[in-house]
């Protein structure tokens, strides 16, 4: 019997690699994407590429518009960080970091996975080789979670527990490139970028474009996306 699974899938490199993982453990495939005003909107691009790549039975693209809130330099006009050392990176929360949104995310894939009959929901968010968001944090998964789990029909019916997967959550970036691979990952299909080019290259200078290329780097493998500089 098929379980059905739904995958937060932005088009980057982790939820590459989480959709593979989720993949590989037999579930079917409901993936879910955002557009909501962020200034890397390539992304998304990179979302339906992934989607073919990986037989997902259905993808929604859910539009919001968080810019309409700000706070965020992914989500306003504020700069993007560029040129961090590794020590500022791994100290304080960037204002790359766009006010709740894991949550505001789950509770849309958690909507979703109601209706679909998933009891399994999939986000690649990690909590070593990353900028210290508080939404990636295994105790805030587990804290949504148990919220999930008083909040659904179906949890409170006592017919199935909602269940949340973060298997890269401890993981080194080079770890998940290195397991991506082992799984068929074309990682020339995804983005990290937070501050891409017109054309949709990878600026090369932001946190998240520093955090993947040492990430490839350690792990001995080229990355196949282009950069800027």
């Amino acid at each position: 019997m098929t379980r059905n699974a739904v995958v937060l899938l932005s088009g980057g490199l982790d939820s590459a690699t989480t959709l593979a993982l989720a993949r590989r453990d037999g579930f079917d495939l409901f993936a879910l994407s955002f557009d909501y005003g962020q200034r890397h909107r390539i992304e998304l691009e990179c979302a339906e590429q992934l989607v073919v790549a990986f037989g997902v039975k259905r993808h929604v693209v859910m539009p919001i518009d968080l810019r309409v809130f700000g706070g965020s330099s992914l989500t306003s006009d504020l700069p993007v960080p560029k040129d961090r050392p590794a020590e500022s990176m791994a100290h304080g929360i960037p204002s790359t970091y766009v006010p709740a949104r894991n949550t505001i995310f789950l509770s849309f894939a958690l909507a979703y996975a109601e209706v679909v009959k998933a009891s399994d929901i999939f986000l690649g968010v990690n909590a070593l080789d990353y900028s210290g968001y508080p939404d990636c944090r295994p105790e805030y998964l587990e804290a949504f979670e148990r919220m999930a789990n008083v909040a659904t029909k179906a949890a409170v019916e006592g017919n199935e527990q909602v269940r949340i997967h973060a298997p890269l959550v401890r993981m080194t970036k080079a770890e998940i490139i290195r397991t991506g691979l082992s799984l068929g990952v074309d990682y020339g299909m995804t983005t990290s970028c937070y501050d891409p080019t017109p054309a949709g290259i990878a600026c090369g200078r932001c946190d998240s474009c520093q955090l993947r290329r040492k990430g490839f780097a350690e792990a001995g493998s080229q990355d196949p996306r282009p950069y800027a500089v």
